[in-house]
């Protein structure tokens, strides 16, 4: 590394070429990228080992994609809304208009809908 040091009236500082200085900036980077990864590893994998579920990749692209979580999660678990109705005594409407977005769904509702998917609720209420 080709540095060199020059003192000035705030203070001494170091010089160095361009190239050198955005290269030791970029592997700064990937470093704190690194250990941010390794922060979000170690999360998942406590969460799962406290019995969070595994989404396939297919069900949280359509999550990310702000699909109806509600339909997305009952469709992974191969539940009809008729079936998904009896499991939680919400009407099957009730859940249609949930999914279509005509309504939000209380908290109480979403509560048995997650625990008839085993999912948790966060996964259903919208922040």
């Amino acid at each position: 590394m080709n540095v060199r040091f020059q003192k000035t009236s705030r203070g001494e500082v170091a010089i160095m070429p361009r190239r050198e200085y955005e290269a030791l900036v970029a592997k700064a980077n990937e470093a704190e990228e690194d250990a941010g990864t390794a922060r979000l590893v170690a999360r998942g994998r406590s969460e799962i080992a406290a019995g969070a579920p595994l989404l396939p990749k297919e069900v949280v692209d359509r999550l990310a994609r702000n699909e109806n979580p509600v339909r997305a999660l009952r469709e992974w678990r191969d539940v009809t809304q008729l079936k998904l109705s009896s499991q939680t005594k919400l009407s099957q409407g009730y859940i249609s208009d949930v999914e279509t977005g005509r309504r939000k769904g209380a908290v109480a509702a979403l509560r048995r809908i997650a625990d008839a998917l085993n999912v948790p609720l966060d996964l259903l209420v919208s922040s």
